[in-house]
């Protein structure tokens, strides 16, 4: 990268997936990569989603089946897999959450990053936003876009501009620049209402927007609305980003504590060594456990996510007796269930480890087993997140991870 890089000053991505329910669904079927492709229901439904090839010959979400039929009749049309479609968004929604805690999910296949924290880990806003789209496209096998800038709806903005799979970053001295041509239309949360609204008072432009006097606006579209329009106008919108999940499939969500907590790792290499995968079961047993002890929850139920070399997917899941948040029985219940499958010189590109069924680690009442020491693994495991939080993650780790 030659030159200053200009996103020291955007903290704020925006994150979105490309075409995401067309890019799962064609992931595994190479032979459609040139052909347009629409995910969608049966000849009265809508479409959700469309590659960029359909999108070529008008193909747009939402539009109804028989008309995207007739824009495109080549197109090859997919059911969606919602299974699926969960499975990738939970993913990529935990490599943000490796970056940041503050992720605002908006939905399905987007989110608002804050990636302060993150600078002295992993540089400056531009180079995670690259980071970002390597990891997803190596783990997920699927694109995404990233606008970069300081306020929310600024990047959304230019995650918009940045399709396919790029990165636009708005610094905060060509902002106006950036905004002010586009038509009032575009700017995130105008609607085809409040846009017809400000064309008839013969205002276009997102520049002619940002000329009008906040007294004018708020007079006649009523004082929230003036004042938040004339704020996008100029990009001034600088709310904080609010850690929360959205509900399946779109909804907004509240800050309600996780039902789940996971960690993924794709190894450098596919291998079929059982020793080499066993031991990143434990470091990711290691890290949803710390995890959970940190959030003062337990889970009840272990889930195995298994992807091999060509992307095929599977998971597996185990209910214990009682729910825990102990490292060593998270990795006890993720072996078994490896084992389980009987794989044999099986690549795997791809494991991850999740607790499901959480619950406040206070409801949990452990029963000692008869000849049970008092004191045992989860007293362990307290006294390595103490000298972790201390020293460092390095600190104290399992014999075997020191390999």
């Amino acid at each position: 990268m030659s030159g200053p890089d200009p996103s020291w000053d955007c903290p704020v991505l925006h994150v979105d997936m490309d075409a995401f329910y067309a890019s799962v669904a064609t992931r595994e079927r190479p032979e459609l990569a040139e052909v347009p492709v629409i995910v969608g229901g049966g000849s009265r439904g809508v479409v959700l989603s469309a590659d960029y090839l359909a999108r070529r010959y008008g193909v747009r979400s939402a539009m109804p089946m028989t008309r995207a039929r007739r824009l495109c009749p080549q197109a090859v049309v997919i059911a969606p897999d919602f299974e699926t479609l969960g499975q990738v968004s939970t993913s990529v929604m935990e490599t943000f959450r490796r970056v940041t805690p503050q992720v605002e999910v908006l939905s399905l296949d987007e989110a608002f990053l804050d990636v302060r924290s993150a600078a002295r880990r992993l540089g400056s806003p531009l180079q995670v936003a690259e980071q970002l789209r390597a990891t997803i496209h190596d783990e997920q096998g699927v694109t995404c876009s990233v606008g970069v800038a300081a306020a929310p709806s600024v990047a959304k903005l230019a995650s918009r501009r940045a399709k396919p799979d790029g990165v636009v970053v708005v610094p905060p001295a060509e902002v106006a620049g950036f905004l002010h041509p586009l038509e009032v239309g575009e700017l995130w949360g105008v609607g085809e209402k409040t846009a017809a609204m400000l064309q008839r008072l013969g205002l276009h432009t997102v520049g002619d927007l940002a000329r009008t006097p906040p007294a004018t606006l708020q007079r006649a579209l009523g004082h929230h609305l003036g004042s938040h329009l004339h704020e996008l106008a100029w990009g001034a919108d600088r709310r904080p980003i609010a850690a929360r999940n959205a509900s399946a499939f779109g909804g907004f969500g509240t800050a309600d504590p996780e039902h789940s907590m996971g960690a993924q790792e794709t190894f450098g290499r596919d291998t079929d060594d059982r020793e080499v995968i066993v031991r990143e079961i434990l470091r990711l047993a290691e890290k949803v456990g710390r995890r959970m002890r940190v959030a003062g929850v337990a889970g009840r139920t272990i889930t195995l996510t298994v992807r091999f070399a060509d992307f095929t997917t599977i998971t597996r899941s185990r209910t214990l007796p009682e729910a825990t948040d102990v490292t060593v029985e998270v990795h006890r219940a993720a072996t078994r269930l490896f084992d389980a499958l009987g794989l044999q010189r099986a690549r795997i590109r791809l494991v991850g480890v999740r607790a499901e069924g959480l619950v406040p680690r206070e409801r949990v009442h452990r029963q000692l087993v008869l000849g049970e020491p008092e004191h045992g693994w989860p007293e362990a495991d307290r006294a390595v997140d103490r000298a972790t939080r201390r020293f460092g993650n390095a600190a104290v780790q399992p014999a075997s991870l020191l390999r």
